[in-house]
C-alpha cells in the first residue's frame, strides 16, 4: 500500500501539468494574453512539485558516505530547479502575458515579448539542467540499496528531462514530456519500494562479521 501511495504522490504533479499542456495557448497574442497569464499563475505552485518524484524515494536522513552526499546533491538540484523554473513561469508566463494584454493596440508585440522570453528561457533551461543533475544524484543515492530496480525509472527520467529543456508543456512534445516524467517517477517509486536482495547485480554483498565467520 505504501508503494501505491508513493506512486500516486509522485505522478500527481506531472499528470496535472500534462493536462494543463492540452489547454496551454500555442502562442502569446492579444487574444490569448489573458488565458496565458491566468494559466501560468495557476501553475506557479505546480511546477516545483515535480521534485516530489525525487524527494519521496529520498525521504530519509542522509548518511555519511557517497549515498548521503548524493542525497544532498539531489536535494540541492531539486531546489535549484524549483527556484529557476518558477522564474521562467513568472517572467515568460505571467509578466509576458500581462505586458501583451496591456500593450497599446498599435504597439508591436515582438519588442514587448522577446526580452521576457529570452530571460525566461535562460532561467527555465538552468532549472531543467538542475533537475537532470538531481535525477542522476538520486540514482547514485538509491542504487546501493535498491539495485538495478531504480535504473528503468532513471533512464525514462533522463530522457524526459532532456526533452524538458526546451519543450515546457506545449502540446504535443511538452505533454508527452510530462507523461514521461509521470512514468519515470512511478518506476522509480516502484524500484525504491523494497531493498534488493543480497547478491543482486548492482548491490554489494554485506560483509560478514567476525562472529559469523567464526561460526562457519
Amino acid at each position: 500500500m505504501s508503494t501505491i501511495r508513493n506512486i500516486a504522490l509522485v505522478t500527481a504533479a506531472p499528470l496535472v501539468l500534462a493536462a494543463a499542456g492540452l489547454a496551454h495557448p500555442h502562442g502569446l497574442s492579444r487574444s490569448t494574453a489573458s488565458d496565458w497569464t491566468q494559466l501560468h499563475i495557476a501553475l506557479l505552485p505546480v511546477f516545483p512539485l515535480l521534485t516530489v518524484g525525487l524527494l519521496v524515494p529520498l525521504w530519509h536522513r542522509p548518511r555519511l558516505g557517497l549515498t548521503g552526499f548524493a542525497t544532498v546533491v539531489a536535494w540541492a538540484g531539486a531546489f535549484v530547479y524549483a527556484a529557476f523554473y518558477t522564474g521562467l513561469d513568472a517572467v515568460a508566463g505571467i509578466a509576458a502575458g500581462t505586458a501583451v494584454e496591456h500593450a497599446g493596440e498599435t504597439a508591436a508585440l515582438g519588442p514587448v515579448k522577446r526580452p521576457l522570453y529570452d530571460t525566461g528561457e535562460a532561467l527555465g533551461q538552468a532549472g531543467a539542467y538542475a533537475l537532470i543533475a538531481a535525477v542522476v544524484a538520486t540514482a547514485v543515492a538509491l542504487l546501493p540499496r535498491h539495485g538495478i530496480r531504480v535504473l528503468p525509472g532513471t533512464i525514462v527520467l533522463l530522457v524526459a528531462g532532456w526533452a524538458f529543456v526546451d519543450s515546457h508543456i506545449f502540446w504535443p512534445r511538452g505533454v508527452w514530456t510530462m507523461l514521461g516524467f509521470a512514468l519515470g517517477f512511478a518506476l522509480l517509486a516502484w524500484g525504491a519500494g523494497r531493498s534488493a536482495p543480497t547478491g543482486e547485480p548492482g548491490v554489494l554483498p554485506r560483509r560478514r562479521t567476525s562472529s559469523q565467520q567464526a561460526g562457519g
